[in-house]
């Protein structure tokens, strides 16, 4: 079944609309941006990991039906939202909690992220957004062939987006990662860097929070 899904025109076009999709910026792309930026590459790319492990959670739950829940649900829908959005307010509290890299270097302590900890927060960020369960739930059924097993089908086109998705958000870190020597210690504007992080993260939590559920998301 693959090989003859893979060589059909409709796998073609849905390889085409994951690029397209996948390379506009949307929330995830914001935080691995800020993340990136604030606390190095290889944080990026512990985002950038947890987010396509949740987006892949996401797409199986579309697949077996979960969508149609939160669609039906107005309930279900709100407070998944809700978790979701108190979430990111609670990451975009805690960076501007966090004592300024001046300080530290200051008192001689040293930086440590962890990066378990990051994969996890993106991961969460991901699992806790019902729109990209939807997302998934309207853009899957537009591609399958009627030749094949739907769900099979439903699980591969999804892991397939996941994979174009954590190319596209590894090259958006990579390039944060890359820009980001350019903001070094002697700009005035380092000492600012974690409250521009931290208000990004409370202002994608009041966005989530305020998102429609009938509205095509961007994952």
């Amino acid at each position: 079944m693959i090989p003859a899904l893979v060589m059909s025109p409709t796998f073609l076009g849905f390889i085409a609309a994951s690029v397209i999709l996948a390379v506009t910026p949307g929330p995830g792309v914001i935080y691995i941006v800020t993340r990136t930026l604030s606390q190095g590459r290889k944080a990026g790319l512990a985002s950038v990991c947890g987010i396509a492990i949740g987006g892949l959670g996401n797409a199986a739950a579309a697949s077996i039906g979960l969508a149609a829940v939160l669609s039906a649900s107005a309930t279900a829908f709100l407070v998944v939202k809700l978790a979701g959005a108190a979430y990111f307010v609670m990451l975009g509290i805690k960076t501007l909690r966090a004592r300024p890299i001046s300080e530290v270097a200051r008192t001689g302590e040293t930086s440590h992220v962890s990066l378990t900890g990051v994969f996890c927060d993106g991961l969460l960020l991901a699992a806790l957004n019902p729109k990209t369960t939807l997302f998934f739930a309207a853009l899957l059924p537009q591609f399958i062939n009627p030749v094949f097993p739907a769900l099979a089908q439903s699980l591969i086109l999804s892991c397939v987006f996941v994979c174009v998705a954590f190319c596209t958000d590894a090259g958006y870190a990579l390039t944060a990662a890359a820009l980001a020597p350019n903001i070094d210690e002697r700009s005035a504007w380092r000492p600012y860097g974690r409250y521009v992080t931290g208000l990004t993260l409370i202002g994608l939590g009041v966005l989530a929070a305020l998102a429609h559920p009938h509205r095509l998301p961007e994952p």
